[in-house]
């Protein structure tokens, strides 16, 4: 990777010096009473109460309202494995967008090893601290046994946004635009162009949201995922979930006839394969910042077009899905983030645009306040529904 250039007289640069996050104290500390309360022998008090009842936690620590944004480095937005170090901009600018928008006090955790067993083992160590885990930029496949190991061993939600915040915001857009075109989920022929942590979560988020499985065809570099291949893995799963057809061949075949393409895959796909797609097609082109098919060259064969960027509609951007889903998580005291608990997320995040609705505007603004706290309430009321929740 080529050594950029450091100007400190750089926006950027200035924004970023000396980092975008502090510790701040909620307690006042201006007489001996006050440190006799907040620190010795006060807080011995809680601590007694705290060992007692361990549930104490959350009413008398910051464990009710503080999430870790955990990190190997190994995969950070599209600059791939640029280590621990590189990453920590972006676990602060994460941490920074949970407070912005949904009142959660983030810390980041940027781990120095991208060893599985030793990232499950560290992060099981520290959980003691946190509400909740965010897991972020971890590549797959790994990000997929990190992920299902520390939801088996903690009792607080785990959430790899990469997948699942990518996947909810997915679902809500294609849920407002079926409605616009007047269409229902469960009869789309919806082609996933992309296998990894953003393809599976997409894939399977899709279906538990009511599109039908046998309608949906997923690509890895190599083609379409079936049984005419040798797989391991998250893609054989996939492909056993998927292609009840059986087709075979590249991304061309897996759009002829289509109505959706979702790009999460960072490849290219020439226009002549969306011109295949069926009549009032919509593509989602989520690589950032270059789309797997230009907004204006998709623009002239489907009715509906979003991007994951912010200088063109419909940006299908984690951030309308992440604060939301924990406040809603660690206000309900979850003990796990549900699959009914995503789902919900994704229709309150799709009610937001209401009577707004175009085909600009499938999905709201990432700066719409409205959002944060309708993702909240939904996912809490799913918490209780699906029974994970402790209040």
């Amino acid at each position: 990777m080529p050594t950029p250039s450091v100007d400190p007289a750089d926006p950027v640069f200035r924004l970023h010096a000396g980092g975008k996050l502090a510790v701040a104290s909620t307690v006042p500390l201006t007489s001996r009473e006050d440190l006799s309360l907040a620190y010795t022998p006060g807080v011995a008090r809680v601590c007694e109460a705290i060992a007692a009842e361990p549930d104490l936690v959350d009413d008398y620590t910051w464990v009710s309202h503080t999430v870790a944004v955990v990190t190997d480095g190994s995969a950070v937005l599209g600059l791939g494995n640029i280590g621990p170090r590189a990453a920590l901009p972006v676990m602060e600018g994460k941490a920074v967008l949970f407070k912005q928008f949904a009142g959660v006090d983030a810390v980041p955790i940027c781990l120095d090893t991208q060893d599985v067993d030793e990232i499950v083992a560290v992060v099981r160590a520290l959980a003691p601290s946190f509400g909740g885990i965010n897991l972020e930029d971890i590549s797959a496949p790994r990000c997929f046994e990190v992920e299902r190991r520390l939801d088996e061993a903690l009792p607080i939600p785990v959430f790899h946004d990469d997948q699942h915040g990518t996947a909810i915001v997915v679902l809500a857009a294609l849920r407002n635009a079926a409605a616009l075109l007047n269409r229902k989920l469960g009869d789309l022929r919806v082609a996933v162009s992309g296998a990894g942590a953003a393809g599976v979560a997409v894939t399977r988020m899709l279906v538990a949201g009511g599109v039908n499985p046998d309608q949906v065809v997923v690509c890895d570099s190599r083609g379409i995922l079936g049984p005419h291949r040798e797989l391991t893995g998250s893609k054989a799963e996939l492909a056993a979930l998927t292609n009840a057809d059986g087709r075979h061949g590249d991304i061309t075949e897996a759009l002829r006839g289509a109505d959706v393409l979702i790009g999460v895959s960072g490849g290219q796909i020439p226009e002549a394969a969306v011109a295949g797609m069926a009549p009032d097609g919509i593509v989602f082109a989520l690589a950032n910042p270059t789309p797997e098919v230009h907004p204006e060259v998709a623009g002239r064969h489907v009715a509906v077009v979003a991007t994951g960027r912010s200088d063109y509609p419909n940006q299908i951007n984690n951030v309308l899905a992440f604060p939301g889903v924990f406040r809603g998580a660690l206000d309900a005291r979850a003990t796990r983030i549900t699959d009914g608990m995503k789902v919900a997320a994704a229709d309150a995040i799709a009610g937001v645009v209401d009577g707004a609705l175009s085909a600009d505007a499938i999905v709201p603004s990432p700066l719409d306040p409205r959002v944060a706290p309708a993702v909240a309430e939904a996912v809490a009321e799913a918490a209780r529904r699906d029974g994970v929740a402790r209040a």
